[in-house]
């Protein structure tokens, strides 16, 4: 061997041993404090019950949750998120209001960010589908309701099969 290729061959050992020392020459913490990992702990609770609270709105919005209990689960929810917010108070000077107004407020803030999603009118597919889903709503609000005479399935009044088991309507 020539003395270029050792002079390579030692380069080559110095960069891989840099390279892998590099972890051990940091001077990060590699502990959180208990006061970085419940400060963690409460925004990401935080954050559940927001998405939680809009979850049960759009459920209730489609009819999934009965009447009588919505209310129940949101101000049980809304006490939660509260009182986290509280919690978050302590670590933050500074902040002003009642909690539970502050967490409706963050809500309808997401709902308004989730609301500029907007569809383009201009092609003509969504046309259509915007029409078809005006059309339905009407359909459906018009006239009373029809049940499958199979399955017991609610249908519309404009459809010709139900939509659960096949059955040709009359």
């Amino acid at each position: 061997m020539d003395i270029g290729s050792i002079l390579l061959v030692l380069a080559l050992v110095i960069l891989v041993a840099v390279y892998v020392s590099m972890p051990f020459r940091q001077k990060k913490s590699l502990y959180v404090s208990e006061e970085e990992h419940t400060l963690s702990a409460l925004l990401a609770e935080r954050d559940r019950i927001l998405n939680a609270l809009m979850e049960l709105d759009f459920d209730y919005d489609l009819e999934k949750i009965p009447e009588e209990i919505y209310p129940l689960q949101r101000n049980s929810m809304l006490e939660r998120g509260a009182d986290i917010l509280r919690q978050l108070d302590a670590f933050y000077e500074g902040s002003s209001g009642d909690a539970s107004d502050r967490l409706e407020a963050t809500v309808a803030a997401r709902r308004a960010d989730a609301k500029k999603i907007s569809v383009d009118m201009d092609d003509p597919l969504e046309t259509i589908i915007a029409a078809r889903k005006e059309n339905t709503r009407e359909v459906s609000t018009n006239n009373e309701e029809k049940f499958c005479h199979n399955c017991g399935q609610k249908v519309l009044s404009s459809d010709q099969f139900c939509t659960k088991c096949g059955t040709t309507l009359d």
